[in-house]
This record gives structure tokens, C-alpha cells and sequence, in this order.
């Protein structure tokens, strides 16, 4: 009997996902545990595995529909064997107005001819079936919808069709006359240039579309300050320079070595150890409470082909600096390859997101809510010494919290007391 595949869920925080590519065909035999589809959540890319032994009879969705979970996918079954579904990919879409009504016609009154719109042509010239709400983006993009081969049911054109078509094939006979008025018009006086027209058009989704969200929500529910600071930056500079050369030894099988270790894991260390000593910053606010924590789950900005990321390092606190590298090479390393689990992005109490490589030197980073603070790592620049002798190199520090629940003075001392462990790593890393 025909089985039903569905979505699985993704983590706790994961209500739907994007199909990316079917790795099984519609007649081929799969069994329990092979992978039928790959998927992407708002977070990162999965395999979704058979949960049963037979053949692929149907796909039910198509790649680009956005599915939420717990939907099937797909129907495995007998060879033969009859399906009825009809189909996700087919049920996207607005209900076909071509199909005959079952009401008896009418005859209307004769009307006065009037300009024919878009609205008003024929939906598919030749005949051939066109979803409404394909229709409706192959005439905005200017798609001739008529060229166009179905990917749906009985051949039917799909959204999909039309967005893989080249735009601008639509109404050329139109275009034309328009270009002999304009051609005209310009041989009696010049014509002045008119607004720039979008090259692309791209809806946003996925990862993209979640930053969008979350950088609105943030903005819009947080006082946020921004304050910014530096530290010397010699012994952070210093101690790296020192790992770097160091014998690429390893503590444990699964560690990193000593020569992996890179200043923004140094400068991830200090502010875990800073951070128990400032409850309010290691806090999140929302629905009028304020929780603190009795640990530091460390978020860090990754910036993915994707998007932007924000992995949580669990108890960074209380681990070593080794450990502390590792799982942040780990995490780092699942947000760029897109296999990283959605429940490894979410839950943190404070956040850094580090721009120093690009040089920039100052910044302001927005929060990731519910959190209050986050900070922003900046570039090392060379200072004047407070001699006058020579220079130092300088790291700023771009602290954003939200007002609404952090004072500025205990911030500006929290900022101060991360500057200070920065500059004095060597003393940091023996508390």
C-alpha cells in the first residue's frame, strides 16, 4: 500500500522548508533510510531521509515550493500502484478558472468594445492550461507565457515555469510601436533619461529572508546604544604570534591544534570570562522579564554564502581555550558547509560579531533579540602612544545593548573590563 513521505522536523525553531533537489526519480526503488530530498530551512541545508521500503511513485512538491513540516513530500508504494494525491506543486496555486463550470451560461448584454487589457486577454492562446497566479507573474515579468513548456499536471504552466523563462518576451509587437513613437519623438527634440529599470527581481526566502525579519523586529522592539572603546592590542598580538609557530600538537583526537587557534577565538575566550561577572549583559529580555543566566552560551556571527549565521557556543564559560576554539571551528564550519543542526542556532544569551578582518574600526552591530548586548570586534590600527612615543596597535570594541533594560554606566564598565582582559590576555587565560 502507498505510503505518504513526510517533511520531518527540523529542530524545535523550524516551521517550514524550501525543497533544493530531489535525489530520487518518480519509478525508482528506495528503501528505508535513503535519501529521497535535500532541503533548506531558514537556517541551513538537510538530507530528508525514505521512511519506507518501495518505489517513488510521486513527488508531491516541487524544487523552490516552500513546505511547511509535517507535509508529505512525496508517496512510495508498489510499482503500479495508483495514486491519488494530487500534489503540493499543484495545489500552490489558485484553482484553475479553465476548467468548465458546472453552472449553466448566461447570455450577457451586448457591451461596448473597450481597449484590451491584461486582465483581459486570453489566458493561454494556444489552449494549453496556465495557472492564475502564473499568469499573473509571466505578465508582470513580461514572460510570453505562450512559448513556455508545463512542468505541472496535464502540462499546465506553473509559477516555477515562469520564473525559470527569460523575462522581456511578452508583447514585442507593443514594444516596437512604442520604440517607433520614441524614435520619432527623439528625431524632433532629444528625450531626457529615464529612471534606472531593476536588473533582477528576487523574492526573498530562506536564510535571507529570516535576517530580514529578525534585523526588522530587532530594530523595532529595542532601544539600542552603541558604545565603542579600544584595547591594546600588543599581548593579544603577541600570543598569537606565539600559537602560530607552536608544534602542531593536540590534546585530544578531536581538537584542534594549538596553530588553528585565531585572535577571534582569543577575543571569544576574554568575553566569556567576562561576561559572569556582568549579569545584566548576559541577559535577554522579552515579554516584560528580564532573564540572566548562570552560564555564557556564546553566540559568534558567521558570514555564509547563505547569509549571515549565528551559532551558540554552550557553556563557553567553562571551557578551555582549546575547547572553546574547537567548537567554534566546529560550529563555524557546519554554517558554511550548510549542515548545521537549526537547534545550534538559537538559544544564546549575548552575541559577537567580529568585522575587524575587512578593516573596518568602527560599527554598529544590531542585536540579536532576545538578547541585550552585543559586541563588535573591530580592527587593530596603529594609535599614537600616550608618550608620544611611536605607536600601539589599537582593537576597537563596539558595544550595543538595549537600553530599555541596560544602564549605560554598567556597560561602558563592562566594555572597559573586556578591553582590559583583551589587552592582558596572558593574565586572562590563567584565571
Amino acid at each position: 500500500m502507498a505510503q505518504e513521505i513526510l517533511l520531518p522536523r527540523q529542530g524545535n525553531s523550524v516551521e517550514s522548508c524550501i525543497i533544493v533537489e530531489w535525489k530520487v526519480a518518480p519509478g525508482e526503488q528506495v528503501a528505508k533510510g535513503d535519501v529521497l530530498v535535500e532541503v533548506e530551512t531558514d537556517k541551513a541545508t538537510m538530507e530528508v531521509e525514505s521512511t519506507a521500503d518501495g518505489v517513488l511513485l510521486k513527488q508531491l512538491v516541487a524544487p523552490g515550493d516552500d513546505v511547511p513540516v509535517l507535509d508529505p513530500i512525496a508517496v512510495v508504494g508498489e510499482a503500479g500502484e495508483e495514486v491519488e494525491a494530487a500534489g503540493k506543486a499543484d495545489e500552490s496555486d489558485e484553482a484553475d478558472d479553465s476548467k468548465p463550470s458546472s453552472a449553466k451560461p448566461v447570455e450577457a448584454a451586448p457591451q461596448a468594445s473597450a481597449p484590451e487589457t491584461r486582465e483581459a486577454r486570453p489566458r493561454r492562446r494556444g489552449g494549453a492550461k496556465i495557472s492564475p497566479r502564473a499568469r499573473r507573474l509571466a505578465e508582470t515579468r513580461g514572460v510570453d507565457y505562450e512559448a513556455l513548456s508545463g512542468s505541472g499536471p496535464g502540462g499546465r504552466i506553473m509559477v516555477r515555469d515562469v520564473e525559470a523563462a527569460p523575462a522581456g518576451t511578452a508583447d514585442r509587437a507593443a514594444a516596437v510601436d512604442r520604440g517607433r513613437e520614441v524614435g520619432a519623438a527623439e528625431s524632433r527634440a532629444a528625450q531626457p533619461v529615464g529612471p534606472a529599470q531593476p536588473v533582477s527581481e528576487t523574492p526573498i526566502k530562506g536564510v535571507r529572508k529570516l535576517i530580514a525579519a529578525r534585523m526588522h523586529e530587532s530594530i523595532a522592539s529595542t532601544a539600542q546604544l552603541t558604545m565603542d572603546a579600544s584595547a591594546d592590542a600588543r599581548a593579544i598580538l603577541a600570543y598569537r604570534k606565539r600559537l602560530k609557530t607552536a608544534e602542531p600538537a593536540q590534546t585530544r583526537d578531536d581538537s584542534i591544534n594549538l596553530n588553528e587557534i585565531s585572535i577571534n577565538d582569543l577575543v571569544l575566550f576574554a568575553i566569556s570570562r567576562v561576561l559572569p561577572r556582568y549579569e545584566a549583559l548576559n541577559a535577554t529580555f522579552s515579554d516584560g522579564v528580564i532573564r540572566t543566566f548562570g552560564s555564557v552560551d556564546l553566540g559568534f556571527a558567521v558570514d555564509t554564502p547563505k547569509g549571515l549565521m549565528v551559532p551558540v557556543i554552550r557553556a563557553a564559560d567553562r571551557r578551555s581555550l582549546v575547547g572553546l576554539a574547537t567548537e567554534a571551528h566546529r560550529l563555524a564550519t557546519g554554517c558554511l558547509e550548510g549542515r548545521i543542526n537549526p537547534d545550534e542556532l538559537s538559544g544564546g544569551t549575548f552575541t559577537v560579531t567580529n568585522l575587524g578582518a575587512f578593516g573596518v574600526e568602527r560599527f554598529t552591530p544590531v542585536l540579536n533579540p532576545p538578547q541585550v548586548g552585543i559586541m563588535g570586534v573591530c580592527a587593530v590600527t596603529p594609535r599614537p602612544a600616550p608618550d608620544g612615543e611611536g605607536t600601539i596597535p589599537m582593537m576597537g570594541l563596539s558595544l550595543t545593548i538595549d537600553h530599555q533594560v541596560v544602564d549605560g554606566a554598567p556597560a561602558a564598565r563592562f566594555l572597559q573590563s573586556v578591553a582590559r582582559a583583551i589587552s592582558h590576555i596572558d593574565l586572562t587565560l590563567a584565571e
